[in-house]
């Protein structure tokens, strides 16, 4: 047996690719929210925001935000999400149609993102559903002939554990206020990722508790 070859900056190299080891993520848990022109699998993203976090802690980590030129999207537009974004806040409308990069670009540096600060087999891919917002980004990344940045056994969904903590009378919410603009995918991201890691709290007790 050879002890790994641990560099300077506590990666690790496996299989001749620098993985970046335990003591240097910061979290695995990231939030994704897509903002689309459509609901299927298909659907075309204009923007993703993600955040990662620590349920555990409730502590928030790297960020994550981009907006997509429509024009290379892809994917199928449906009509009624575009009478839907004619109807949302016109700051809502803006955040969408600012320093806009193509698809392929926003998705490569996301897969960037990941790997620097978690990692393909580690990172948990929270999503509110997760077949909304993780389907439509993994069948991007398909689409696009891009490797998905996580494992799909990797999915989790937000709905599901908000349906946990209702069952322990618990609505994170209508408890928890909401900040930033609503429809713009990072403060979404933020708020979801808030609101799973008090219920998170809620259903497992702490190591400290014990």
């Amino acid at each position: 047996y050879k002890e790994p070859d641990l560099t300077a900056d506590n990666s690790i190299k496996v299989n001749g690719h620098q993985e970046i080891t335990s003591t240097s993520r910061t979290c695995d848990h990231l939030m994704i929210d897509l903002e689309t022109m459509g609901k299927n699998p298909d659907a075309p993203i204009i923007s993703i925001g993600a955040i990662f976090f620590d349920p555990q802690t409730g502590d928030m980590g790297p960020e994550f935000s981009k907006t997509i030129d429509l024009e290379t999207a892809g994917g199928v537009i449906d009509r009624d999400t575009i009478k839907w974004w004619l109807k949302q806040s016109r700051e809502a409308q803006s955040a969408i149609m600012t320093d806009e990069i193509p698809l392929d670009d926003a998705l490569l540096q996301l897969r960037e993102f990941i790997d620097e600060n978690s990692g393909e087999f580690f990172v948990q891919v929270w999503g509110n559903g997760a077949n909304f917002d993780n389907t439509i980004l993994r069948r991007s990344y398909e689409r696009q002939g891009i490797p998905c940045p996580w494992r799909y056994y990797n999915d989790r969904d937000v709905r599901t554990i908000v349906e946990l903590g209702k069952a322990i009378d618990f609505d994170a919410r209508m408890a928890i206020p909401f900040e930033g603009e609503r429809h713009n995918a990072l403060d979404d991201a933020r708020y979801q990722a808030k609101y799973v890691s008090v219920i998170w709290q809620k259903l497992i007790p702490s190591q400290a508790d014990f």
